[in-house]
């Protein structure tokens, strides 16, 4: 039997999502000006670059036939949560296999709570199972075990998904000179790049650690080719604002995030957006940005609301 194709308007996206000028001395100073491309409002289940990832693959799953979406993600995985809330949304079914089989014996984290109240079914694998995922007997065991579903790869990033984010690249044409975005699998800045239009600029700021030169490099060409047949638009990264690692954080992003936010009354999520706002700040002082320069930094995201009682 077919799955209906879902009525993602029904959802009522708001797009284009909102450009917001704000006033930062540290770049005025500098003759730079700041915009923030606010894609945390676009959907209040499935913010930011997660609906534009998602939005082709859900259509693509139905089309399909596919009535189980099944992804991949860490146990504070931020695509896990958007699929689990698409599922509910759209009569989806959905799986997540979460990295770390030690997380089936303890109790769930505020974000995996989430997406099991959202219907998701949780599957914990050994991490070196879970760095096989792409390896075709580990897709063969997950069909036997799960029956029939529509594979998202971790993060949500595949060909699909960088199709889908380069509108968001479009959206910021004559606006900007550099669009800078958080990185964590690559898509969304794969996509962004693509949609700019000549002479601007797309901006990664990794948010692992990745060597030298860093992983998310190889991975967005990779990405580009999968979607375009060619890497697309002018991009690089800048791997020095990780602050440790995914999901880690130090003392001076924690004084950074707090003081933004006292500044302009943003709260900042902290995995993604305040690494991205750190090292575009850091720039800014280093005087990376030529003076009439306007920088766009993308909010993927806001922080998770307080877990209540």
């Amino acid at each position: 039997m077919t799955a209906p194709v879902p009525d993602l308007a029904a959802l009522r996206p708001r797009l284009p999502s909102p450009l917001q000028h704000t006033e930062d001395e540290r770049f005025a100073r500098r003759g730079v000006r700041l915009l923030l491309k606010r894609d945390d409002l676009i959907h209040p289940e499935l913010p930011g670059n997660k609906w534009r990832k998602l939005e082709h693959n859900l259509r693509a799953a139905a089309e399909a036939g596919e009535h189980t979406l099944l992804t991949f993600g860490g146990a504070y995985s931020n695509h896990l949560r958007a699929t689990a809330a698409a599922g509910r949304l759209l009569g989806f079914a959905t799986v997540g296999v979460i990295r770390g089989a030690e997380l089936a014996d303890q109790p769930l984290n505020p974000s995996l709570a989430r997406c099991a109240a959202d219907g998701m079914r949780l599957h914990f694998v050994e991490r070196a199972t879970y760095r096989r995922k792409a390896e075709p007997e580990i897709g063969a065991a997950l069909r036997e075990r799960f029956g029939p579903h529509y594979a998202i790869p971790e993060g949500g990033s595949n060909a699909l998904a960088v199709q889908g984010c380069t509108a968001l690249g479009r959206e910021l044409r004559d606006v900007t000179d550099v669009a800078a975005v958080a990185c964590g699998t690559g898509g969304t800045l794969a996509g962004l790049a693509a949609g700019l239009a000549p002479g601007q600029r797309a901006l990664g700021i990794p948010v692992l650690k990745g060597g030298t030169p860093h992983f998310l490099a190889a991975e967005t060409e990779r990405l580009q080719l999968a979607a375009f047949g060619a890497r697309r638009g002018a991009w690089d990264l800048d791997d020095r604002f990780h602050c440790g690692g995914y999901a880690r954080s130090t003392p001076e992003l924690e004084a950074f995030a707090a003081d933004f936010e006292a500044r302009h009354g943003l709260p900042l999520e902290r995995l993604y957006v305040a690494k991205l706002l750190l090292g575009l700040t850091t720039l800014a002082e280093e005087g990376a940005f030529a003076p009439g320069t306007t920088v766009t930094a993308v909010i993927t995201g806001a922080p998770s609301p307080p877990e209540t009682p």
